[in-house]
């Protein structure tokens, strides 16, 4: 892959046949490759501009809205069904490493994939970084015998390629909670541990917001039946379900343990506070030594991670600062 094809937005594209690689293609040869009937298409793009994707639609007889989608990012995960064609969007995440401590990830990179899936040919198109799909194609094009089953292997192969790169980031949000968590009841519970725990929070809401509308995607998938996809691959899609839902139970229990770990952090606060108060509460404290997370709002948030997968935002729960002891 070199920058001039990445600049371009074409990734790859080819025709197979029997699962074998017969030819790589240009966006003009797709129409001659989509007569032959015993060809199927995979074509690969990232982050096309509009006169690309319109070329793409003429070759593959796209839907309009569905293009209008692929053409924007921040699409919510869904499948939506065009007579015989599926276009679907998948969130990618992975974290980044600090550049001056590669053993600290912090940042959490966002992408998503969005998925034009006929009874030949497979679209997909990029948003974010490259590194998501890095060797997918070349694992497809070895395993010929299962390629032979057309789109509808792709679109598996891609389904439990991003649902495994998840199970990385679940545990490694297990890892930044275990450190949290022992700063809180350790007793080195600070406004460092509310940032800690309000950043925590929204890389958890990213990951719900991934992974919880993907699962009613699967869901469809297992009980798909007509074309593009044979009733053979449900079971594949069950498979990839079953993935997810562990993905989903170790995310729910650290929303569990991130609720708990919160009001445990306020409670220390409201001790220590009243403690440096001399038992008369907050007036003597300093200022902005509330038991609430601060944002840029001015409110408290909600750092507990829960969320509801169709909104666009985080939600921010107003916690009421704790009550001063009786001078």
């Amino acid at each position: 892959m070199n920058e001039t094809t990445i600049l371009s937005g074409v990734i790859d594209c080819a025709a197979y046949r029997g699962g074998a690689r017969v030819a790589t293609l240009d966006i003009d040869g797709i129409p001659a490759a989509l007569a032959d009937p015993t060809l199927f298409v995979w074509l690969g793009l990232f982050e096309p501009d509009e006169a690309l994707l319109e070329r793409v639609q003429a070759a593959f007889q796209l839907h309009d809205l569905a293009v209008e989608d692929a053409h924007r990012a921040h699409q919510r995960p869904k499948l939506e069904r065009y007579a015989d064609s599926l276009f679907i969007v998948l969130r990618t995440a992975q974290f980044i490493a600090d550049s001056a401590d590669p053993g600290d990830h912090r940042d959490l990179e966002l992408g998503e994939t969005h998925l034009f899936v006929g009874v030949r040919y497979v679209v997909t198109v990029r948003h974010g970084s490259l590194k998501n799909h890095i060797g997918l194609r070349g694992r497809c094009e070895l395993a010929s015998d299962r390629l032979a089953l057309g789109s509808g292997y792709v679109l598996y192969a891609l389904l439990d390629f991003v649902v495994d790169q998840y199970f990385p980031i679940a545990e490694e949000l297990e890892r930044q909670f275990e450190a949290i968590e022992t700063d809180v009841f350790d007793g080195e519970s600070s406004r460092e541990t509310t940032a800690d725990l309000y950043d925590f929070s929204r890389k958890l809401q990213s990951m719900r917001r991934a992974v919880s509308p993907l699962l009613d995607v699967l869901q469809r998938l297992e009980r798909f039946e007509g074309a593009p996809l044979p009733e053979s691959m449900q079971v594949y899609f069950r498979d990839v379900h079953d993935h997810l839902m562990r993905i989903q139970e170790m995310l729910e229990g650290l929303s569990e343990m991130n609720r708990s770990a919160l009001a445990a952090h306020l409670s220390l606060l409201s001790v220590a506070q009243s403690m440096k108060g001399g038992g008369r509460g907050g007036d003597e404290c300093e200022p902005g030594r509330t038991g609430a997370a601060p944002t840029a709002r001015g409110s408290s948030v909600d750092v507990s991670g829960d969320e509801h997968p169709d909104d666009e935002g985080p939600h921010f729960l107003r916690v009421p600062a704790p009550v001063p002891a009786p001078g």
